[in-house]
């Protein structure tokens, strides 16, 4: 694996791959010492044009459990505050001598123009680009639907026949791009829940059904429902007529958690609006999964950065896809 940029390209094997590595990874931190000598002498730049916590936090911890060299940089406080292009910026992390750069940016598409540009040879990760996608999260995404259904039999499995609600901001939300790839890919049925107004132009190419009435949703016993942040910080216009009219037509509430199917599991990529998109019943419910997801998306990028790195350590043929070894995992 060269670059990890969208889910939209990212083939069936590729994804599996990734999903199983990631339970390697999982199991070794269960373990009291976590940290594995995979990717020692290698440095990952966190490089952010855009403010997040989870996320780079998340990659952060991926990259040192991996013994991995961390830079952060920050757009903020930056030369990027000065005037400083992505092609200069690129420029100097190639100077530096970076081998993975993890880029998280406003602009649809920049990662992938700083994976084909030319400027920089290092591997590169989307992080989240503009309203485009986040492949990582969906990644983790499933893996957590995998680990919820499967628990301890997941590995090599796809989450073929199971149905999967995708509910609110669709508009503005790269997860949900990422997710209706990812989840078709894998063999699950999605459907996108939202109002008029928070759904794209043109959803005819997307391999989703579209929905408006999240109770009819609900109703049809989806194994995953998965509630999105409003994206209050993206809206310039008024697209529902107030926060409480959400609530009430869109909100996962106590009486539409309790209207769930037996088994079914509530989600959210977080950050939350306790209140608007989810009531604090649903978000600390058993049902929920919400730090399970922050957990497993530390695993889930350790996989990634180990698969985009690792197989330069070593043999050229299949290393990238061969299992962890008992040096990597001592």
């Amino acid at each position: 694996m060269r670059h990890l940029l969208d889910t939209q390209t990212l083939s069936r094997e590729d994804a599996l791959q990734i999903l199983d590595v990631a339970e390697d990874m999982a199991d070794t931190q269960r373990r009291e010492i976590k940290k594995l000598p995979t990717l020692r002498g290698k440095t990952v730049v966190n490089l952010f044009f855009e403010d997040s916590t989870r996320t780079r936090i998340s990659f952060e911890a991926a990259a040192k459990r991996l013994s991995a060299d961390v830079i952060n940089f920050s757009a903020k406080g930056s030369s990027v505050s000065k005037g400083e292009s992505l092609q200069d910026t690129a420029q100097t992390l190639q100077a530096m001598g970076a081998d993975a750069v993890v880029i998280r940016h406003g602009a649809s598409g920049a990662p992938r123009t700083l994976a084909t540009s030319g400027w920089i040879t290092a591997g590169v990760v989307n992080a989240g680009d503009g309203t485009h996608e986040h492949p990582t999260q969906a990644l983790l995404d499933a893996f957590t639907i995998r680990k919820r259904t499967f628990g301890d039999d997941s590995r090599g499995r796809d989450l073929a026949g199971l149905k999967v609600a995708i509910v609110g901001d669709v508009l503005h939300s790269r997860v949900a791009r990422s997710n209706v790839w990812l989840l078709t890919t894998l063999g699950a049925q999605v459907t996108l829940v939202a109002p008029p107004t928070l759904v794209p132009q043109d959803v005819s190419g997307w391999p989703a059904r579209i929905e408006y009435d999240l109770d009819a949703a609900i109703s049809e016993g989806p194994d995953a429902l998965m509630m999105l942040r409003i994206q209050l910080e993206r809206m310039g216009a008024a697209y529902f007529p107030t926060e409480r009219e959400y609530s009430r037509r869109w909100g996962l509430d106590a009486a539409r958690l309790a209207a769930l199917a037996p088994g079914s599991m509530v989600m959210h990529p977080g950050p939350m609006n306790r209140g608007l998109e989810i009531s604090a019943d649903a978000a600390d419910s058993a049902r929920s999964t919400v730090l399970e997801q922050v957990a497993n998306g530390v695993s889930v990028r350790m996989a990634a950065l180990y698969l985009l790195l690792a197989g330069e350590r070593s043999a050229p043929e299949n290393r990238d896809t061969a299992p962890l070894t008992k040096e990597e995992t001592r």
